[in-house]
């Protein structure tokens, strides 16, 4: 008899191999492109504000605070279209290849060293 304590059996594993046909492209960042055109407009913005004679009722700071609001918006709308427009034109370009599927499925075995006593 040893004292060594008694080794779990592995779980059998069964894997299933299935070819497919997927198409590959490359796609914009949406996030990234929204993000440039918040950026963008937020500098017009910033050049609109100091690029007229100030307003006796208004302020530049309040000038600014009301175009960045409205440019951001105009910069975030044109960079999601831009990108909109790009996913579709590397759409065409698409390619096939062949793929694997991999599905693994693990069957347990039951656990013998599970009942405990108290």
């Amino acid at each position: 008899m040893s004292d060594s304590p008694a080794v779990p059996e592995q779980p059998e594993e069964t894997e299933t191999v299935t070819p497919a046909e997927v198409r590959v492209r490359r796609s914009p960042r949406y996030f990234r492109f929204m993000i440039t055109g918040a950026v963008l407009f937020a500098i017009v913005a910033l050049i609109l504000t100091f690029s007229f004679p100030e307003n006796p009722t208004y302020d530049r700071g309040s000038v600014f605070g009301f175009l960045l609001a409205i440019c951001v918006t105009i910069g975030v709308a044109l960079g999601a279209v831009v990108a909109l427009v790009l996913d579709r034109t590397t759409a065409r370009r698409a390619r096939s290849v062949q793929a694997d599927r991999i599905d693994v499925r693990v069957t347990e075995t039951p656990d013998d060293t599970s009942d405990t006593q108290s």
